[in-house]
């Protein structure tokens, strides 16, 4: 038990001692691996959480989201970023809205939180 107490007490001082992270900042890009690509209507840029911004933690975190043929997120999929900035990244992309479509589609977009 005090083994794992240790590792994870590491675990926290890596994350803040290789973190540079002066001033938090977040950005959105949407990118998608076809040309026809959906073109966003409204971003919703996330909020930094606190407890990332008190160790220093800053990354990026990556969604696959499907847009329903109206615009909206219908569904989310992590694909990878930090577990302590993923679920700032899951709401402000909930209530985002893309262009009107014939169909569903899949976009990947990436939150930059730096």
């Amino acid at each position: 038990m005090k083994l794992k107490v240790r590792t994870i007490g590491l675990v926290a001082a890596l994350f803040v001692s290789t973190s540079a992270a002066l001033v938090p900042r977040v950005q959105a890009q949407e990118t998608s691996p076809d040309a026809a690509k959906r073109k966003v209507k409204t971003k919703v840029v996330p909020d930094f959480p606190p407890l990332a911004k008190q160790m220093n933690v800053t990354g990026k975190v990556k969604i696959e989201a499907t847009i329903s043929p109206d615009g909206r997120v219908i569904s989310t999929k992590v694909v990878g970023g930090s577990p302590l900035l993923v679920s700032s990244a899951l709401d402000a992309i909930k209530k985002w809205r893309f262009e009107a479509a014939p169909k569903e589609s899949i976009e990947i977009v990436e939150f930059d939180f730096n």
